[in-house]
């Protein structure tokens, strides 16, 4: 296993052009991509039909694809993984919704996404757009909680990628998780 300095040189040598660079990053980052997934994954409806090599897959060619990203170290890479997640899993859902034309919708626990307590299962969908709600307000805070979320970055991590104090980020975290208990609740008092 491959050492976060050594994750970092690799990035820092694909943002500076070197072709062979994904190559070399796929073995290193493939396993913790697919804890990735499967972590998102649980949290999803039991009955979802997208598997999680499916997903790491997806957002891997996503990932190869991002040009003009100048890497940073192993948390932002996973950082943009994540936000590639998201946006995988949205429009999965948004598809699955409408081709049900509003049936179910994907469900995960609130609890587990931003660690609120006991609160019922709650919709992906309804979560991304709270969060989008929030990153027009306080587009740091969105991040965050994209990043602890979705990613699964420890609070240090996310301190590191947002080159921000870990104070700070503890805080927001916390004004975060309360604002996004705040606008779901009121949109939707049953979660889904």
């Amino acid at each position: 296993m491959a050492s976060p300095k050594d994750l970092t040189q690799i990035l820092l040598d694909w943002s500076n052009g070197d072709k062979e660079a994904p190559a070399k990053l796929t073995p290193l980052v493939y396993d913790e991509l697919r804890r990735l997934a499967n972590h998102y994954l649980r949290r999803e409806r039991p009955d979802h039909t997208i598997q999680p090599t499916a997903l790491v897959h997806e957002a891997y060619i996503r990932l190869v694809d991002q040009n003009s990203v100048q890497w940073q170290n192993r948390a932002h890479f996973f950082g943009i993984a994540a936000r590639i997640m998201r946006q995988i899993l949205v429009n999965y859902a948004l598809a699955h919704q409408t081709a049900k034309r509003g049936g179910d919708q994907y469900k995960l626990s609130l609890d587990e996404a931003i660690g609120l307590a006991q609160e019922p299962e709650m919709n992906l969908v309804a979560l991304d757009e709270a969060l989008k709600s929030l990153e027009v307000i306080d587009e740091r805070k969105s991040r965050i909680v994209e990043l602890r979320f979705f990613s699964g970055l420890s609070l240090e991590e996310v301190a590191e990628v947002l080159g921000i104090s870990l104070a700070t980020v503890k805080r927001e975290w916390r004004m975060a998780r309360a604002w996004l208990y705040t606008e779901i609740t009121m949109d939707n008092p049953r979660g889904g």
